[in-house]
């Protein structure tokens, strides 16, 4: 029987899911999740103000959610100290990548990334048909003046880096990313990932610096708020590049309760203080937990540490299997030198506790 073709872009590429959730191990292995600690999400969840301004909002849930986000937006412009202009809310961070993609990437045009970087990214460029161009890590940490070189070199159309970076934890001073911006061609638009920016030690994000056409920076409410699954997030820049995204939107994508959610987050200062404190004590004693055990936790500037395991990919992922097999979920990067570490999510004590005995029984059977 004859049936419709796909688009060209479409038929070339595979049909996959660019991370393995932990529903889906459940599912092949049969295992019960115990642990949820490799997808970078918040188990200290949304705050109180925030799940009270959601249920108000649910109930309204037979009514679409304004196409314009016209509060949401008011209230990011109104944190950030911008105007209404220099910002547009979007599904999280995920689908504003794939939104830009589709704006300033033409099939067949280079797009410039670090091997190893965070994957949907790629997942996007490749659904929209550009090429992707990639530059190793450099001493963990994405190799920015390569980054930089490699635009201006293949005439890239879009360039992408992740501060505080995913899957590695590190980051760059503000300094050394607005040398970054400033070495890149002005005819390349430069994506500024900044999820994990509320992590980051001070001194770390740039300024804010509303007249660049070719910068883009976006944040999230999946982290620090605890709103993963909400989906909602932002980009910010100069406002012809920002009302850009009037064009392709999805109008209708973020749900009246994900945007009550965004508004009341941003009200609550306190609880965003009272997350970034329980996240960085969850994460101090995951990396004493990562030394007790002869692992070698690295500096972070986000909710995850990545583990040096001590030897190579292999047996990082024969650690990461045999965490699996006990319900305790993380994660761990997939490139040559980078993949020698496992990456674990801020937890529970109880999490943490479980983590504790199942690394020791791990470790101790690969011995």
């Amino acid at each position: 029987m004859s049936r419709p073709a796909l688009s060209p872009v479409a038929a070339g590429l595979d049909e996959t899911v660019p991370f393995v959730g932990p529903e889906a191990i459940m599912r092949r292995t049969g295992v019960p999740l115990r642990a949820r600690i490799g997808a970078n999400e918040s188990p200290f969840g949304p705050a109180p103000s925030v799940l009270a301004a959601m249920r108000v909002a649910a109930a309204e849930s037979w009514h679409y959610g304004d196409p314009e986000n016209h509060d949401l937006r008011a209230a990011i412009a109104d944190h950030l100290g911008v105007d209404f202009a220099n910002v547009m809310p979007g599904e999280g961070v995920d689908a504003i990548l794939g939104m830009a993609v589709r704006l300033y990437a033409a099939p067949g045009s280079t797009v410039v990334t670090s091997l190893g970087g965070y994957p949907t990214f790629n997942y996007h460029i490749a659904g929209y048909g550009a090429l992707m161009h990639t530059v190793p890590y450099i001493g963990d940490r994405e190799d920015i003046d390569a980054l930089a070189r490699a635009a201006r070199e293949t005439g890239a159309a879009m360039v992408y880096l992740a501060n505080p970076d995913n899957p590695m934890g590190s980051w760059w001073d503000a300094a050394s990313v607005e040398r970054f911006i400033a070495a890149v061609p002005e005819t390349t638009m430069i994506i500024l990932d900044e999820a994990y920016g509320e992590f980051a030690p001070p001194g770390t994000l740039p300024a804010l610096d509303m007249t660049r056409p070719n910068l883009l920076r976006m944040r999230t409410f999946s982290k620090a708020y605890g709103l993963a699954g909400a989906r909602v997030g932002y980009v910010f820049g100069e406002a012809r590049s920002i009302s850009a995204f009037n064009r392709i939107r999805n109008h209708f994508g973020i749900s009246n309760v994900a945007q009550a959610a965004g508004i009341a987050a941003l009200a609550d200062g306190a609880a965003l203080q009272q997350s970034l404190a329980a996240v960085r004590e969850s994460i101090e004693d995951t990396s004493a937990i990562a030394r007790r055990h002869g692992l070698i936790p690295l500096p972070t500037a986000t909710n995850f540490v990545a583990v040096d395991c001590g030897r190579d990919g292999p047996y990082a992922q024969a650690i990461l299997d045999g965490l699996a097999k006990r319900g305790v979920f993380v994660r761990k990067p997939a490139v040559t030198g980078l993949n020698r570490c496992i990456r674990i999510s801020a937890g529970t004590q109880a999490d943490r506790a479980l983590l504790d005995q199942s690394l020791g029984e791990v470790l101790a059977e690969l011995s």
